[in-house]
């Protein structure tokens, strides 16, 4: 299935654009227009002149140019009409965002949609779903505007969700917390184009590093677990199931009348597919960030370097709570460091650089473990109040971490002053985290994807 169109689309129909600002159609349109989106847009509204500046057309049928996608807005007893308009103008990509079917128990309808499309060999995302969202094309079909829902920058993250309203919130967080997003998909009943579809289709994309997905239920258990056996071997999938519970189980019917399934047939489907199953959003981000940031690993062995002693034991716990190994140094890094570091410095694993620690101690620190071939990877604990640190330590760790030797990984705690360094080192491309338990579960899930 060649899903191309829905990102790449050069030419868009927006059909049910209201002159009425909150309107769906409306925000649609207006999206598009303040993304600078640089194709063709054409209005579709029977009782409208124009909107905005732009000429409003009848149907579909009557703009006579060729139209790449249609977004579709209009009540659900007009959908299918609509539909049989873009037929007959030739049109084989359309996203419905239209509610009222299945989740609704209107399955007739929606199941006299799927065979229309199906017949007519046209490809629909939705319905009941947001849309689309291209980082790198400006291709955005969410009906949520820009001015309360801030889009992403361009990055390496797809994001699918079967929820608007968990894709919706994790855009806006993403956009707050400077993640890069590749293409965003909120694909609701799944009523054409399902998830294992759009797994095919991002696994194949290259400007998409790393797939996050939050799914409820699968519409077609042997095609999902066949085409995700595939696309994990080319990149990561990482997994937010919901409904594990019984009552959320409950929940997922009336949400988007999906098929939930028992948690523990979903349990060993991810594992036989190479999914990373992750329990929260929070640990699906950071994971997420690690593995589109960070090079493989060859190995799980982890030197903590640390300015805080309290920190290096509680990333110790941490490490090893998540199966990960403590290196030891090998004699040359330990005559290395003996002979460079204070009398009362431990040079040991973790390696407590000291509270009187410079920005040079920490870049002869990992300078040395770059080349200690008892090392798989770096964590870096620094903890910036300390005075002798300077804001140099970004442009030093930077150009460590460029060199490409092993992955780099930094823990830094603190305030405003911190995070403005964090999100420096994050803007660079070294990973970064606020906690030690966070750091090391994503540790485990990079470790993990690479040891398959």
């Amino acid at each position: 299935m060649d899903l191309n169109k829905f990102f790449k689309a050069k030419s868009i129909a927006i059909v049910g654009v209201s002159k009425t600002p909150g309107k769906v159609g409306h925000v649609i349109f207006r999206n598009l227009i303040d993304a600078h989106y640089k194709g063709e847009l054409y209005v579709v509204n029977p009782n409208a002149k124009e909107i905005l500046g732009y000429k409003s057309y009848k149907k579909v049928q009557d703009i006579k140019k060729p139209i790449d996608l249609v977004a579709i807005a209009v009540p659900a007893v007009l959908v299918l009409k609509v539909l049989q308009d873009c037929q007959k103008a030739k049109v084989k990509n359309v996203i419905i965002v239209t509610s009222g079917f299945r989740e609704t128990g209107n399955e007739q309808l929606e199941n006299k949609l799927r065979n229309f499309l199906i017949h007519n060999r046209m490809n629909a995302i939705g319905v009941n779903c947001l849309g689309v969202l291209d980082t790198y094309t400006n291709v955005d079909t969410l009906f949520l505007p820009r001015f309360r829902l801030k889009r992403p920058k361009k990055g390496g993250i797809a994001f699918i969700t079967q929820s608007g309203a968990v894709g919706s919130t994790i855009l806006d967080l993403a956009s707050k917390n400077n993640y890069g997003f590749s293409k965003f998909v909120s694909y609701g009943n799944a009523t054409q184009v399902d998830e294992a579809d759009i797994i095919e289709y991002l696994a194949n994309d290259k400007q998409t590093k790393v797939i996050c997905m939050y799914i409820e239920g699968v519409v077609d258990g042997k095609k999902f677990m066949r085409i995700a056996s595939k696309a994990s071997k080319k990149k990561p999938i990482l997994v937010l199931k919901g409904g594990t519970s019984k009552e959320g189980h409950k929940a997922t019917i009336s949400h988007t009348g999906s098929l939930a399934g028992n948690e523990k047939i979903y349990n060993g489907v991810f594992k036989q597919t190479g999914i990373i199953q992750v329990e929260t959003l929070e640990d699906m981000f950071d994971y997420a960030r690690l593995l589109e940031k960070s090079m493989k690993p060859k190995g799980k062995r982890i030197q903590v370097i640390t300015n805080g002693g309290g920190f290096g034991i509680i990333t110790t716990d941490a490490l090893v709570k998540n199966g990960l190994e403590l290196a030891t140094l090998s004699k040359d890094s330990e005559r290395i460091l003996k002979k460079n570091f204070p009398p009362i410095a431990q040079i040991q694993n973790p390696l407590d650089v000291l509270g009187d620690a410079t920005t040079d101690r920490y870049k002869l620190s990992i300078e040395t473990f770059l080349y200690d071939k008892n090392i798989d990877i770096i964590l870096v604990i620094a903890l910036l109040q300390t005075p002798l640190i300077t804001v140099e330590i970004v442009d030093t760790i930077t150009e460590l971490n460029s060199l490409n030797k092993k992955p780099i990984i930094v823990v830094s705690t603190g305030g405003d002053f911190t995070e403005v360094l964090r999100n420096s080192l994050e803007e660079n491309g070294v990973p970064t985290f606020v906690f030690p338990e966070n750091s090391a579960r994503a540790i485990k899930a990079l470790v993990d994807y690479n040891s398959n």
